[in-house]
């Protein structure tokens, strides 16, 4: 659980920092750079040993690089065998259209197959490690739980990645410096790439030793080119340093789970729970006190609406008259 909190906090660190809202393969590899950082020794070396047997043994510190498995879940996504997971990436609702209506997920609920879609992944992966701690899974299978886990926390903290108007943004076509693209991947890839050419220099520099709350410069070994990103969202987001981070004083607010029965289930929908006319909500068997993937991303499908990642521009003219015209739906 400490791991999935660890992946929460850096998911939402990224998601929230200007021009930094990015799931391609850097901005997985970030989130899991972060998480690796936060995470206690320990817990770091366990993790290691279920996707590199014998590495917590090697000697050499970190163990294994998280980053090195974040992009796993993309790259066989399309494989005959792993196939099923494709809608595990993403959740939809069916009364959801940003950026006027974001619900999440309104009266008519979400759109799918029941549990198929990343808020029911990381609770399923997540139930995949505990059972193989409590010895039901052998290490194979629960290597192939962290890999996913690690990517799906990745994609739920993408905001485009929790609606499904348009598939996600995929659907809306837009121009961003000079280049006609869409929605989603201009998310997903140009805005952090475009925010990796513009970091600070100092954020190239190795931070000194004992300048900063937690060992950071141990975790960026391989010299990426978003070490000084890493650096610069340690720095000045998270508040590793000697100023308080921008977010410092809600962090522990995102590691936090609400209380069961507080999540905002209608009184009506609970009645009908309570007297067996009606299964429990989605939420309810997603969520718990320690691991509530459906509360995580609640708050962060509200960006659709509270911040231009799904401009309302995009529904008012020329724009919404040059997609008819081109037959792209509203």
């Amino acid at each position: 659980m400490k791991v999935l909190a660890t992946l929460t906090a850096a998911g939402v660190g990224l998601s929230v920092l200007p021009t930094a809202a990015a799931w391609g393969a850097a901005g997985h590899e970030i989130v899991a750079t972060i998480a690796q950082i936060y995470l206690h020794p320990t817990a770091l070396a366990n993790v290691c040993d279920i996707l590199y047997p014998g590495s917590a043994a090697s000697g050499a510190w970190p163990p294994c690089h998280l980053s090195r498995v974040a992009t796993w879940a993309d790259q066989v996504r399309r494989q005959p065998q792993y196939r099923y997971t494709a809608a595990m990436h993403y959740v939809g609702a069916r009364d959801d259209h940003p950026a006027y209506t974001c619900a999440f997920p309104g009266e008519r609920g979400w759109a799918g197959k029941r549990d198929v879609n990343v808020l029911g992944a990381v609770r399923n992966m997540t139930n995949v490690l505990v059972g193989y701690t409590d010895g039901h899974f052998d290490r194979g299978t629960a290597e192939e739980a962290t890999k996913f886990l690690i990517h799906y926390v990745g994609d739920m903290h993408m905001p485009l990645h929790l609606t499904g108007r348009e598939r996600g943004g995929n659907g809306v076509r837009v121009t961003f410096d000079g280049r006609i693209t869409n929605l989603h991947s201009l998310w997903d890839g140009l805005l952090i790439a475009q925010a990796l050419r513009s970091i600070p220099h100092n954020y190239t520099r190795r931070f000194p030793d004992g300048s900063t709350s937690v060992d950071v410069e141990t975790h960026l070994a391989r010299g990426t080119i978003y070490d000084p990103y890493v650096r610069r969202v340690l720095w000045e987001g998270l508040g590793v340093g000697a100023v308080p981070g921008r977010f410092e004083p809600v962090v522990q607010d995102w590691l936090s789970c609400p209380a069961k029965g507080v999540q905002g289930a209608s009184l009506w929908n609970t009645l009908q729970t309570t007297l067996g006319v009606r299964r429990a909500v989605d939420e309810d068997r997603w969520d718990d006190d320690v691991l509530c993937p459906y509360a995580w991303g609640k708050d962060l499908h509200a960006l659709l609406c509270t911040l231009p990642v799904w401009p309302a521009a995009l529904d008012l003219p020329p724009y919404n008259e040059t997609r008819a015209w081109l037959g792209v739906d509203a």
